[in-house]
């Protein structure tokens, strides 16, 4: 069974940094195309940055130039640096992984809080 456990939220000062990170237990993390998720109150879950396949990756608007997704095969974990935090950052950062081998099979971590305050 594949568990993901997400690590690293916290409260953080404006322009400050947070690297989350996401382990996979159960099997190896390049079978899945990868993703961090957030979500605040009211609002709808949004993607925030992708790796799929040979490491390709992809971000949200609001993010790019600041946050950096990455893989660790050895690990088994896939990272999110953040850096020049925001107020707007603040959300329930969620781990994704979707099977390469059959999408239907999608496995979402508990989520960890970041607070960009201060």
């Amino acid at each position: 069974q594949v568990q993901l456990v997400e690590s690293g939220g916290g409260l953080v000062q404006p322009g400050g940094s947070l690297r989350l990170s996401c382990v996979l237990s159960g099997r190896g993390i390049s079978l899945y195309d990868m993703a961090w998720y957030r979500q605040t109150p009211g609002k709808q879950r949004e993607s925030v940055a992708t790796i799929i396949g040979g490491g390709r990756t992809n971000y949200a608007d609001s993010v790019k130039g600041r946050f950096t997704i990455s893989r660790d095969t050895a690990k088994n974990t896939v990272y999110l640096q953040m850096n020049s935090l925001k107020p707007e950052d603040t959300a329930v950062y969620s781990c994704n992984a979707v099977s390469r081998l059959n999408p239907r099979y999608t496995y979402w971590g508990q989520g960890t809080q970041v607070t960009v305050s201060s």
